[in-house]
């Protein structure tokens, strides 16, 4: 951390000037692998093209292998009649499933149909695989008002998240009544099924952000390598896996213990926008940036330690009894040790989007988590980041929402039925 009195890397080498390059830090989305001990449908290809089954206790693109590409966007509710949402819902479900399965999001929708009318499908993923598209939705606190009759179902986690130290919030990159989540290994194809999605909700939905992303940065699968983030670090070695069901029931999926009922076997999801200050990383002698993530920049392992996957050490000292994992170090302080036992499931993707005005790139990670609690995990996790871990120097946190994320889709169901009929 900055001593007081002292101007920082950061605020240095700003005035300075910085460089516009930058390395995009990403890898292929692995292989897809069954689900059978989660619950959910087995996957039985494994290609990058491969289609994702839509319907299952939980929703797909949160323990569904990382793919390589996401379209994010957050929606406000336009209209007031709780039975033209529902009824959109069902809309975007029917349309959700077809275009999981490399299909139009209406059957004949970009050329059949009456040549006087609008195409009912954009067109631009004809001909493109499925691509292992998933489609996730959430609700945010904001629906939860008067207009539908919800306020009785709002999550008691839902509560907004505090002011964490150093957000520079945009209210406009935040928020929102509900959001989608599009993942695939095709970025067109993530981008036509928001498209498609918003298209059916004209007149009823409105966006309110969205935000692109390229490159994973973490793992949510054991068959997938780490990927590496815009510093060029490995993210998320000890992400959890959608190989370990305990682990998730215990720190993802909400139970019938911790309600509300409507949300039984959902999760919560939190999205952070987060500019990544890289010009002047990337200006940063490499020792000190492995001390200050804790982990060496090529093979990715903890201080100390020889392989990425070897645990931590958070106790063992070097040379004056100084820890060789630093106190101020970001695996350190998002570790469950160092959380009595708080863990969180990644998602997030690297985002580039053109510049600030001020010669650098407006650059970063878009940080998407699961948790089944955020107040208790979430919240303090971000909390000891943004106070001590020396990494906040190179971060400005720029957009942020928390959206409850209802379960998967029966057969014959819609997302959002446990909600709107409990």
């Amino acid at each position: 951390m900055t001593e007081p009195g002292k101007l920082s890397r950061r605020r240095l080498l700003g005035v300075v000037g910085a460089g516009a390059a930058v390395a995009g830090a990403g890898a292929a989305a692995g292989a897809l692998t069954a689900q059978a001990l989660s619950g959910d449908p087995v996957t039985t290809t494994s290609g990058a093209a491969d289609a994702v089954p839509f319907h299952g206790r939980h929703q797909a693109g949160i323990i569904t292998p990382a793919q390589d590409r996401m379209h994010f966007v957050a929606l406000d509710v336009r209209t007031d009649d709780r039975a033209e949402l529902v009824e959109l819902l069902k809309d975007w479900t029917r349309a959700a499933e077809r275009m999981t399965r490399g299909l139009e999001a209406k059957p004949d929708g970009a050329v059949g149909g009456l040549p006087e009318a609008a195409p009912a499908d954009t067109g631009e993923a004809l001909d493109l695989p499925a691509s292992a598209l998933t489609l996730t939705i959430g609700f945010g606190a904001s629906l939860f008002d008067n207009r539908f009759g919800l306020a009785d179902q709002l999550p008691p986690a839902l509560a907004p998240l505090p002011a964490f130290p150093l957000d520079d919030l945009d209210p406009a990159r935040s928020d929102g009544d509900i959001c989608l989540q599009a993942c695939a290994n095709d970025p067109q194809v993530a981008v036509h099924a928001i498209r498609n999605l918003v298209r059916l909700g004209f007149g009823k939905v409105a966006v309110r952000w969205s935000q692109l992303g390229f490159g994973r940065t973490s793992s949510t699968s054991k068959t997938q390598a780490t990927p590496r983030n815009l510093f060029g670090f490995k993210d998320g070695t000890r992400n959890l896996k959608a190989e370990e069901p305990d682990a998730l029931a215990e720190h993802v999926w909400v139970g019938k213990a911790d309600g509300p009922d409507w949300l039984v076997d959902g999760t919560y999801l939190v999205a952070r926008r987060i500019r990544m200050h890289i010009e002047i990383w990337d200006r940063t002698p490499l020792a000190e940036q492995e001390l200050i993530v804790g982990r060496t920049k090529g093979v990715g392992a903890p201080l100390g330690q020889v392989a990425e996957f070897d645990e931590p050490d958070l106790h063992v000292r070097g040379e004056g009894g100084i820890p060789v994992i630093a106190e101020d170090a970001h695996i350190r302080l998002a570790s469950a040790e160092q959380l009595k036992g708080v863990r969180i499931l990644r998602r997030g993707y690297n985002f580039t989007d053109g510049t600030d005005g001020l010669g650098h790139l407006d650059a970063g990670l878009f940080f998407v988590c699961f948790n089944k609690d955020s107040p208790t995990q979430f919240v303090p996790m971000q909390k000891a980041l943004s106070s001590k871990d020396s990494m906040m120097e190179y971060l400005e946190h720029t957009g942020s929402g928390l959206f409850a994320v209802p379960p998967g889709v029966s057969e014959n169901g819609h997302w959002g039925e446990t909600l709107f009929h409990s």
